[in-house]
């Protein structure tokens, strides 16, 4: 599935969009998976109550089901101005 990083969730782990294998079953378990990668996924998944989720461009939670998913995206809560 394709795993989209906006902001400064982009800015920490380096790359605004990756592929990755997964044998995820939910959001929480994919970010676990990256977490355990390397030391820049950690940093920006330190603490995901100041992250929000989409997938398949959908808002959800993170304990949101990954089957059959294609696109999962990683940014900040936006405020409105």
């Amino acid at each position: 599935m394709d795993v989209l990083y906006f902001a400064w969730v982009r800015e920490r782990i380096g790359v605004p969009k990756e592929t990755v294998d997964t044998g995820a079953k939910t959001v929480a378990e994919l970010v676990e998976e990256l977490k355990a990668r390397e030391e820049r996924y950690a940093a920006a998944f330190a603490d995901l109550s100041a992250l929000r989720v989409a997938v398949d461009q959908e808002l959800t939670d993170f304990d949101a089901s990954l089957d059959g998913v294609r696109e999962v995206a990683f940014f900040p809560p936006m405020t409105g101005g």
